[in-house]
C-alpha cells in the first residue's frame, strides 16, 4: 500500500518562527490565496509530470487522456474496475511518484483519510472472506486528463472504491477540487488488528453533536425525515442537481451549534491543502455563511441509520451512514458551479477562445 512520510522534525525553531509571521502577514493580502493556489498548481505541474515521465508507453496509454474525453466526468465510487492505471500495475519507483502527486493536493489529515480508505479493503476481504465483489487496495487508479504544462488547462483523478478524489487545473493556476467522495467501510473496525479505527469519525460524531445539541423547535425544523435515505441523494451525475435548502439555517443556531457546524464544514474542506481549502472557504463565506442550512435525516444514536446534508449557495456536502447496521460511510462534496473546472473553464475560454 502507500507509504506515508512524516516530515522531520523543524530544528530551527527561530526560523521557523520568524516564517509563521511572515505567512500570517501574507495571508493578510489580498493576493495571497492566488499565490499560494498557483504554487499548489506548479507543484501539481512538476509531480504528474514526473509521474508521466516514469511510465512506459503502454502504461502511458492507459493513465493519459484527452482534456475533454467523457471519461473525465464518469466518476463513482464503487468496487469497479476503471479506466487509469492502476496502483498495482505500477512499479515502486512509480508508486513514489504517483504518491507524490497525490501529496501535492491533500493536506496530511486528507491523506491520512484517502491512504486509509484505500487499505481498508484489505480489512473488507477478511470479514468478507470470499464473498461479494473483488477486496483488493491496490485497484486504485491514477487518470491524467490532458498534458500538463506551466499555462496548460489539464485535470486528474484518484478513484477507487469508496474514493474518488478530482483535480482540474485551469490555464496552470486555478485549481477545483470536487466532486470529492470518501467512504468507510467499516465505518469502524470492530475487531482484529485495527480494533476502534474511524477513519471518517469526526464527520460522524461531529454531525451528531450536532444534531443532539438542537431544542426541539430546531430538530423540528431540522430533521427533514425520521428515516435515512439508503445513500447519498445527489448520485454520481456530472453536474449536481441543486436542491431544495432543506433543515436548520445557520441564522437560526445559537453560538456553540454554529461553530459545531462550522468545524464539521472545515473537516471536509480541510481534507485539501491550506492553500486550496482556504480559497474555497472564502468563496462559502462570501456566497453567506448565514443562508447555510444542515438537515438530519434518521436516528440520533450510534447503530441507528442516519444522513446529514450541509448544504450553501455554492456547495453541498452529504454525509450518509446506513448500510451495514449504520457502519458503512458515504461522504460527498460538490460545487454546483466548479465541479470538474466547470464555471472557471467557461470563464477561461471566454478570455481565450482559442484554447477551446
Amino acid at each position: 500500500m502507500l507509504t506515508i512520510v512524516h516530515a522531520s522534525e523543524n530544528r530551527f525553531p527561530a526560523r521557523a518562527a520568524w516564517r509563521a509571521v511572515l505567512a500570517a502577514v501574507l495571508l493578510t493580502l489580498p493576493w495571497a490565496a492566488a499565490v499560494r493556489a498557483h504554487d499548489v498548481a506548479e507543484e501539481m505541474l512538476s509531480a504528474a509530470s514526473n509521474f508521466l515521465a516514469a511510465l512506459t508507453p503502454e502504461q502511458r496509454a492507459q493513465a493519459a487522456f484527452e482534456f475533454k474525453a467523457e471519461e473525465r466526468f464518469n466518476w463513482h465510487f464503487i468496487p469497479r474496475d476503471r479506466k487509469g492505471l492502476a496502483w498495482k500495475d505500477m512499479t515502486p519507483g512509480q508508486r513514489h511518484l504517483a504518491q507524490g502527486l497525490l501529496n501535492s493536493a491533500l493536506s496530511h489529515r486528507g491523506f491520512l483519510k484517502a491512504t486509509t480508505i484505500m487499505s481498508l479493503e484489505e480489512v473488507l476481504k477478511d470479514l468478507e472472506q470470499g464473498r461479494g465483489p473483488t477486496r483488493d487496495p491496490e485497484r486504485y487508479y491514477w487518470s491524467i486528463f490532458g498534458p500538463p504544462g506551466p499555462k496548460a488547462t489539464w485535470a486528474w483523478r484518484v478513484e477507487g472504491h469508496h474514493l474518488s478524489l478530482n483535480f482540474c487545473i485551469v490555464g496552470g493556476k486555478e485549481i477545483t477540487v470536487t466532486p470529492s467522495f470518501m467512504g468507510t467501510n467499516p465505518a469502524e473496525v470492530r475487531s482484529g488488528s485495527r480494533q476502534g479505527l474511524r477513519v471518517l469519525g469526526r464527520e460522524e460524531d461531529l454531525g451528531r453533536q450536532l444534531a443532539k445539541s438542537f431544542t426541539p423547535d430546531q430538530r423540528a425544523s431540522a430533521v427533514i425525515t425520521p428515516t435515512a435515505p439508503p445513500d447519498i441523494v445527489s448520485g454520481t451525475n456530472r453536474q449536481v442537481r441543486l436542491l431544495t435548502p432543506e433543515g436548520l439555517p445557520f441564522s437560526r443556531m445559537d453560538a456553540p451549534q454554529q461553530e459545531l457546524l462550522k468545524q464539521l464544514l472545515t473537516e471536509y474542506v480541510r481534507r485539501y491543502r491550506a492553500e486550496l481549502a482556504e480559497e474555497d472557504l472564502r468563496r462559502i463565506k462570501e456566497a453567506g455563511v448565514e443562508k447555510i442550512h444542515f438537515a438530519w435525516a434518521g436516528g440520533l444514536e450510534p447503530g441507528q441509520g442516519h444522513y446529514y446534508r450541509i448544504q450553501g449557495p455554492t456547495f453541498l456536502i452529504e454525509y450518509d451512514n446506513t448500510q451495514n447496521n449504520a457502519n458503512h460511510i458515504h461522504t460527498v462534496w460538490r460545487d454546483f458551479k466548479l465541479d470538474f473546472g466547470e464555471d472557471l473553464l467557461r470563464r477561461h475560454y471566454e478570455q481565450t477562445p482559442h484554447e477551446q
